[in-house]
């Protein structure tokens, strides 16, 4: 298969890209970076520079790699995008996450469907997140914790999106 992996040089992208390049897959990775193109060609896929918060650069490189599937790993948890993690003050730390987790999402549906792209995972999220009711074993039935009021709810809020407007285009999310 072509597979585009959007954030493939990323902390996931980067174990993920060469697992796919070893059972044969085409891929084509992202980054933000064109100084990080000789890193996503050394874990074995095609390199392309994309801003995934802008539609155009996204539904440009979408185009350019024809892909079977897309593979939605963007975050924005570098030092680079967020700086210093910052715990205290998670809602203004995640930003670029949520931002990519809302608009991000949008902008690689959009060209999954204008491109005809078939397939479409996303990465979600689920740790300390999850309902606080019934079983301490949870399902993918069971509703997130959006943690309304705390500094955590737009970043859970982000997850929610994730998840519905994936599995609504007929894609998985991986949580």
């Amino acid at each position: 298969m072509r597979v585009f992996v959007a954030g493939g040089s990323g902390v996931l992208g980067r174990r993920l890209v060469p697992q796919l390049v070893a059972r044969g897959h085409r891929v084509t990775a992202t980054t933000t970076s064109t100084a990080k193109l000789g890193f996503v060609e050394q874990l074995g896929a095609d390199g392309v520079v994309m801003d995934g918060l802008d539609p155009m650069s996204v539904g440009e490189a979408v185009a350019a790699a024809r892909p079977d599937v897309i593979v939605h790993q963007m975050t924005g948890i570098s030092m680079a995008h967020a700086g210093k993690p910052d715990l205290k003050h998670f809602d203004r730390w995640s930003l670029p996450t949520i931002r990519l987790r809302t608009e991000g999402t949008d902008h690689l549906l959009a060209a999954a469907e204008a491109t005809g792209v078939p397939h479409f995972v996303a990465q979600g999220y689920a740790n300390w997140n999850a309902i606080r009711e019934g079983g301490w074993v949870k399902t993918e039935e069971d509703p997130l914790d959006l943690h309304q009021k705390t500094p955590a709810h737009p970043a859970m809020a982000a997850l929610r999106h994730v998840e519905d407007a994936v599995t609504s285009a007929g894609g998985a999310v991986m949580r």
